[in-house]
Parts: C-alpha cells; sequence; structure tokens
C-alpha cells in the first residue's frame, strides 16, 4: 500500500526486453536503503526490486503491467516518480494507493495560472463510477484530488511543490499518465453491482 505522496523523482537509466517483461534500472540515491524484494511505486505502478548496485537499482514490468501503464514508453533520462510502501505507524498523507493501475489516461489540456497549473485528463468512461467529484485519484503515482469531472474526463489543480518535486512537470497535451481509482470507490462500485 502507498499514499500518493511521492518521495523523489529518479532517472531512468535504461530499459531492455526481456522475454515479454521490460527490465528497468532506475538511478537514484534512495537505491542504497532499497533491498531486493521490496516494492516500490514507479509512476504509481508497484513493482519490486530485483538488483540493486550502489545508486542503481533493477525492476521488471511484465507484459500485463506494460498494457496497462505508461511504462512500456519509458526511455533513458525519463523520470520517474518513486515512493515506498507505507508504514502503518503514521499520517496518510495522500490516500490509500495500492499501485495497482486501472488504467492510462491522456492529457487533454494544460496550462499555468499565475503560480499552479490546470491540467484536464480524459479516461476511459468504463470507470467513469469510481471518480467523483472533489474524490481522490492517483495520477503517475500522485495523489490528487479531481473537479469538473464528466463521464470520460476530469481537472487537477497542481501547487508549485508537485509541479517542482514530480514528473508532471513534463506531462504535456498527448502525454499518457498511469490512472489508478479510489479502492474505496471501487468496492463500493463492487457492491452494487452484486446487489443489483
Amino acid at each position: 500500500m502507498f499514499t500518493g505522496i511521492i518521495e523523489t523523482l529518479a532517472e531512468v537509466v535504461s530499459t531492455r526486453k526481456d522475454g515479454g517483461n521490460l527490465v528497468i534500472t532506475i538511478q537514484t540515491p534512495l537505491a542504497r536503503e532499497l533491498k531486493v524484494d521490496q516494492s516500490v511505486a514507479h509512476n504509481g505502478v508497484c513493482l519490486t526490486v530485483t538488483n540493486i548496485q550502489g545508486d542503481t537499482y533493477e525492476t521488471i514490468a511484465v507484459t500485463e503491467t506494460l498494457q496497462k501503464t505508461n511504462l512500456g514508453q519509458l526511455s533513458p533520462t525519463q523520470f520517474v516518480n518513486l515512493e515506498r510502501a507505507m508504514v502503518f505507524n503514521g499520517r496518510i498523507d495522500g490516500h490509500l494507493v495500492q499501485g495497482h493501475v486501472d488504467s492510462v489516461g491522456e492529457c487533454i489540456s494544460c496550462e499555468e495560472q499565475n503560480g499552479s497549473w490546470l491540467y484536464r485528463f480524459r479516461f476511459p468512461s468504463e470507470f467513469a463510477a469510481l471518480i467523483v467529484e472533489k474524490g481522490s485519484i492517483c495520477m503517475n503515482g500522485i495523489s490528487l484530488t479531481v473537479f469538473d469531472v464528466t463521464s470520460n474526463e476530469f481537472s487537477v489543480a497542481i501547487i508549485p511543490y508537485t509541479y517542482e518535486h514530480t514528473n508532471v512537470s513534463k506531462i504535456k497535451k498527448g502525454t499518457l499518465i498511469n490512472l489508478e481509482f479510489d479502492i474505496l470507490g471501487k468496492y463500493v462500485a463492487r457492491q452494487l453491482a452484486v446487489r443489483n
């Protein structure tokens, strides 16, 4: 479990195919604090650390992950948002995030608004029941509040701190982003479907 509060940005050193999988090498000082088999969210995708060498580590994205996320588009010199799994002895500053991406969304607009940024995204309408006005969403691993929600679009406002300390600053019109809808909404939708 994660909270959607990004710890650091990390650079992609390399990617390589291994059968249907993608091996991703990440460089970050945080690598020295990790251990093999540890779960880390990469742009909101929970992946397992498989190898550590100094300030770099490797992780593997399997075919299922590559089909449902934007990780297959990663290339060297790009940056990913990192968050280690939460510890259940402190505050949850974001919301409960599993690191299990539901879908990708697409940025359809972004504009600077005198010190903050307004982004609008399109998502598959099959997830419309899982997103509510002023509710939470996890976008590239970042816990955000949505507004101006329609059946297939939503907006988010980005404060300077988030803009400067995550890869949201790299998102432009047409960029694909990872989306994880609120787990509470998923359980409610499932219960309603079972009862009907």
